[in-house]
């Protein structure tokens, strides 16, 4: 997996922003395992969005539409967890931080 997008620290929720360098980690780690997610979903969203052929199988691409239609999914997962995410690396630092 790659690095994480920059991420707007205005977004970063205030526990995290004003914690300690392990709170920031933990958090940072929260991300990348909701970064995971997001890219393994949207994986699944563009297999769907192939175009089919009349016997259902999927159509040949050219190699410019096959390279973007690989690189959709991980952009979009960057892009929203740039963007703050879904909210679920909260809920995953939570968890640990209450276990810790």
């Amino acid at each position: 997996m790659s690095a994480l997008p920059p991420i707007d620290q205005s977004l970063l929720p205030a526990e995290v922003r004003d914690g300690s360098k392990q709170d920031k980690q933990s958090y940072q780690a929260a991300l990348g395992f909701e970064r995971m997610l997001l890219g393994e979903l949207t994986k699944a969203l563009a297999d769907t969005a192939k175009p089919a052929g009349e016997d259902g199988d999927a159509q040949p691409e050219d190699a410019a539409s096959s390279m973007y239609m690989q690189m959709l999914p991980d952009q979009l997962a960057d892009s929203m967890i740039s963007n703050g995410g879904l909210g679920l690396a909260e809920d995953f630092y939570a968890s640990v931080k209450a276990r810790s």
